[in-house]
């Protein structure tokens, strides 16, 4: 019974949290890679789009709820969702034909565009705060909790209860079907061939009659999805505050680097390395170990190597070690 606790205490704390956390990252990591793998450049405004499609979402949520238009026990939000997604292709394609293109027709070097895209990311923060402010939004409607801890105590008899949310459910079925969308389009579509193939060898590519220009346009509509869609969920299950997406920043680049820059399913198991390392070592252990340990040797202390505040700090150390020591990660991605 002690163990059936402390595998409940670690799911509510530690996997459930790590799995949504992971699924939310993951896609944020997909954004970034086929940037890199396509575009040829680290796009650090990635964290400020994700905020973009969110607060777009937002602003369409809070329309939709002054109708009296809602979805139901799930988020209204998921509705607002495809609105959302429409107004971040719009901006990333202005910004492209604005900006990037003239830096693509110079053949400028990776560099360049990555100082360029770090102006980009200072203009969308600005942009984000100015329109919603700086402050947190709440958004959340429908129901809270898919199992309530206190119905799973009085189910199971368990002094226990596992307690999951309606953003944890739907973060994870969301990533799952955008995922499996994202690689039948990369592998079974002529369009997403042609992608595989630009990103590959661009000079063959070329020769072979791919348009680059049409491979640039489908990459950013995608990115913009995926941007939107992490940005969306990582708001629903935690709040919405323009700040925190470009911290969010950190960890992002992170999964994309550990998994393999340039790799997509380098950056899903990116992402869950950075997720379960951050959840798993700023995790106060104390609970599960009085479970299973005897109660002669039940600790003291918390078993907390780091506090909550550092998180972003565990994703700093694994990218340095990953850099230093595997600079094209798990699946022999593109080195940095």
């Amino acid at each position: 019974m002690d163990f059936l606790n402390a595998f409940i205490a670690l799911s509510n704390f530690v996997l459930i949290p790590a799995i949504s956390y992971g699924s939310q990252l993951a896609l944020g990591a997909l954004g970034v890679t086929l940037i890199y793998g396509i575009l040829r450049f680290s796009n650090f405004a990635h964290g400020d789009t994700m905020a973009f499609g969110a607060m777009s979402t937002i602003l369409f949520t809070w329309l939709f709820q002054s109708w009296g238009i809602s979805f139901g026990v799930l988020p209204t939000a998921l509705l607002a969702l495809p609105f959302g997604i429409a107004c971040t292709i719009g901006l990333l394609l202005a910004t492209d034909r604005v900006v990037y293109r003239f830096y693509r027709a110079q053949k400028v070097k990776p560099v360049i565009l990555v100082i360029v895209a770090m102006g980009i990311m200072f203009i969308y923060n600005g942009l984000v705060r100015f329109i919603v402010g700086p402050g947190d939004q709440r958004f959340f409607d429908g129901a809270r909790f898919i199992i309530k801890a206190r119905d799973f105590k009085a189910a199971t008899g368990l002094s226990e209860g596992l307690s999951f949310k309606t953003t944890q459910g739907i973060t994870i079925v969301t990533a799952i079907i955008v995922v499996a969308a994202l690689f039948w389009f990369l592998n079974r579509t002529r369009t997403g061939k042609s992608m595989r193939a630009y990103s590959d060898n661009e000079d063959l590519a070329l020769l072979s009659g791919i348009n680059p220009e049409r491979v640039v346009l489908y990459t950013w509509m995608i990115v913009a999805g995926l941007a939107t869609i992490a940005g969306v969920l990582y708001g629903l299950d935690k709040g919405f505050k323009p700040f925190t997406y470009f911290q969010l920043l950190l960890p992002i680049f992170a999964s994309a680097i550990v998994g393999g820059l340039g790799n997509p399913l380098g950056a899903i198991a990116g992402g869950f390395v950075i997720a379960f390392s951050e959840v798993g070592i700023t995790y106060a252990w104390k609970k599960v170990a009085t479970y299973v340990l005897p109660e002669s040797m039940a600790p003291d202390s918390l078993l907390q190597l780091l506090s909550t505040d550092y998180k972003f700090a565990v994703s700093f150390v694994i990218l340095l070690i990953v850099l230093l020591f595997r600079p094209t990660g798990i699946f022999q991605g593109k080195a940095v």
